[in-house]
């Protein structure tokens, strides 16, 4: 399912970027009645193998560029915001692999009566990607553009709530010589959850959603339709535990007879417990049907992580994560385990400065020629704003 492939890329870019969780408090400026929040992150890392090679390693010092614009407005009912993001990536040793990317995504929530909720989003992404890339030593290029909304019914104390959501997903390569054409898909998806309240802090859900991928190429082995339901709970009890579990069944339903339809076992938990206000340890868990990579019709992808963030004084909090990955390739005679450690330091030296260092080590183990690699990464950030 689109939404699922979409939750454990997330979550693992994350992980790849702690940076991207600031504690720096930003003073907007009032622009005609409008926040505007500028933020600034300059990164210098070195990287030892940044194309996630067996062998031929490419190794190299690289400087990152992150200037963020955000555009906010918000009444009593209502709140959007605009964000703009350009990005530089350099580097050193190998020039051929820096790129310059783009973000802007929008968000509105609009609360119009106490039972009535609508939450839109619309995101377009130009960047580059260094490694798993088509042609070794190549950059693969890529734009993606969302748009989705979601609808909820029903007040926040009642016993019951139902959201209704959907969205619309086009992913593009802009590649050389057509590298990549296979891939391009437009992704269409529904949602609809149901809950009920089962305490003042307890509710359960039930969950459908219908995904369909329509692949651009021709007659494309990939195209498909998935539907899955989940189960599960919701939970948020005096703020130190928080919870979300959902477990289920997925189908995927490929258009050519020549691709095996898959039934696949898929859950997705999130767990946060607070034994102290300045100190979080938690529990993620992930197994969907991702899109199909290398040759495989779809690859069934399963990564847990568990993390513990915890603040020693108002200005120093550490980070450490750890994860573990397995993908199955279907229709092919290969499946990689992925082990993925997180190490970072945040130094909170001024209200608008924040520095980080931070490590991360990647070991992936396959059975595929020339699959298996190891990748350590030092750095060190300055995270800027007003």
């Amino acid at each position: 399912m689109a939404l699922k492939s979409r939750c454990l890329t997330a979550l693992i870019m994350a992980s790849l970027y702690p940076s991207m969780a600031w504690s720096i408090r930003p003073a907007p400026i009032d622009l005609y009645g409008l926040d505007f929040t500028p933020t600034f992150m300059l990164s210098e890392s070195y990287d030892d193998n940044f194309r996630e090679l067996e062998s031929n390693k490419q190794s190299s010092m690289i400087t990152k560029l992150l200037p963020s614009f955000e555009l906010k407005a918000e009444d009593r009912n209502s709140a959007t915001r605009l964000i703009w993001q350009p990005s530089r990536h350099i580097y050193h040793d190998e020039p051929d692999a820096s790129y310059t990317a783009q973000r802007v995504r929008a968000e509105s929530i609009m609360e119009f009566t106490d039972r009535h909720r609508l939450k839109l989003e619309a995101d377009y992404h130009k960047y580059q990607r260094t490694e798993s890339t088509a042609v070794e030593g190549v950059n693969d290029k890529l734009n993606n553009k969302l748009v989705g909304g979601l609808y909820t019914y029903g007040a926040k104390s009642a016993d019951n709530q139902i959201d209704f959501g959907a969205n619309y997903d086009e992913l593009r390569y802009d590649n050389a010589d057509g590298v990549n054409d296979d891939k391009e898909r437009n992704t269409t998806g529904l949602t609809s959850t149901w809950y009920h309240r089962l305490g003042s802090n307890t509710r359960s859900l039930l969950e459908y959603d219908h995904t369909r991928f329509d692949y651009l190429q021709s007659n494309s082995p990939r195209s498909s339709n998935s539907d899955a339901v989940l189960a599960g709970a919701v939970w948020d009890i005096t703020a130190r535990t928080t919870g979300k579990v959902r477990i289920g069944y997925e189908k995927k339903n490929f258009d050519s007879s020549q691709s095996n339809d898959l039934n696949n076992p898929t859950w997705q938990i999130d767990l946060q417990w607070k034994p102290r206000t300045y100190s979080t340890f938690t529990f993620v868990a992930r197994q969907a049907l991702a899109e199909g990579d290398d040759g495989a019709e779809a690859v069934k992808s399963t990564f847990t992580q568990v993390g513990w963030r915890h603040g020693w004084t108002e200005r120093i909090t550490t980070v450490a994560e750890a994860g573990a990955g397995r993908y199955v390739y279907e229709g092919q005679n290969r499946t990689d385990n992925l082990k993925d450690y997180n190490l970072a330091v945040m130094y909170a030296m001024r209200r608008w400065l924040d520095i980080e260092l931070g490590y991360r080590f990647r070991d992936n183990s396959s059975d595929a020629e020339d699959q298996s690699y190891t990748r350590n990464v030092v750095h060190i950030s300055f995270n800027v704003s007003l």
